[in-house]
């Protein structure tokens, strides 16, 4: 099978973002599924903490960019929660404040997670309690994923991001939860994933340098 160039395969997913956004502008369908295809076949880039400094030091705390970089952080969540996250999905768990939600990717399973310190800082830097987090230039919430997604990429173009999306932080923190010697289990649990395979992806190379690591402790003996 052959397939279109680059820049032609572009055009035709934007093309799809077009088509879709369309109709969810006119509530004919809930979400934009085309919003997180990334352009040139290559998949979404993670974000490296380089790119989370630079995003930080352009945009000042108590500013919607700096709260929708702490948003993705701190939740993990795809672009197509974010825009309706709020005070509504918080509740308190065996004294835990935590956010609560049902991710709106067919087959996600729910996610509730502890809601950690600079994610609760970020949320609560707004001077008033709207009915979500993250608010457009009119103060009104995002009526589209897809609206705060071009949002989004204007943020990160502003800050010399230029091939940055919201999905990649979501793929750098599933890495460093890996990192962090997560498992496979508890990633799943965070980026709402049902099958244990989705989440490998993210735990394999790590797991499979501790196994080697620790299987090669057990030969440093053999010479005494």
């Amino acid at each position: 099978m052959k397939f279109p160039p680059p820049s032609r395969a572009d055009s035709i997913i934007e093309g799809i973002r077009g088509m879709y956004r369309w109709t969810t502008e006119r509530e004919l369908c809930g979400i934009n599924p085309a919003i997180e295809i990334a352009q040139g076949r290559v998949g979404a880039k993670p974000w490296t903490a380089d790119d989370l400094r630079k995003f930080r030091e352009h945009h000042a705390p108590g500013t919607t960019p700096h709260l929708a970089l702490t948003l993705f952080m701190f939740t993990a969540c795809r672009i197509g929660d974010a825009f309706k996250l709020g005070r509504k999905h918080e509740e308190v768990i065996e004294g835990v404040r935590a956010l609560s939600w049902r991710p709106a990717k067919r087959g996600s399973a729910p996610v509730t997670i502890p809601m950690l310190p600079p994610l609760f800082k970020a949320t609560r830097a707004q001077p008033e309690e709207n009915e979500t987090y993250l608010l457009n230039y009119r103060g009104q919430p995002f009526s589209t994923p897809d609206s705060l997604g071009q949002m989004f990429r204007r943020w990160c173009r502003d800050a010399g991001l230029e091939d940055r999306s919201s999905h990649g932080i979501r793929k750098a923190a599933g890495h460093l939860l890996a990192q962090e010697g997560c498992s496979q289990y508890q990633i799943m649990t965070i980026h709402g994933h049902t099958q244990a395979k989705t989440s490998e992806v993210y735990t394999k190379g790590v797991e499979r340098w501790r196994l080697a690591k620790d299987a090669m402790a057990k030969l440093e003996g053999l010479d005494r």
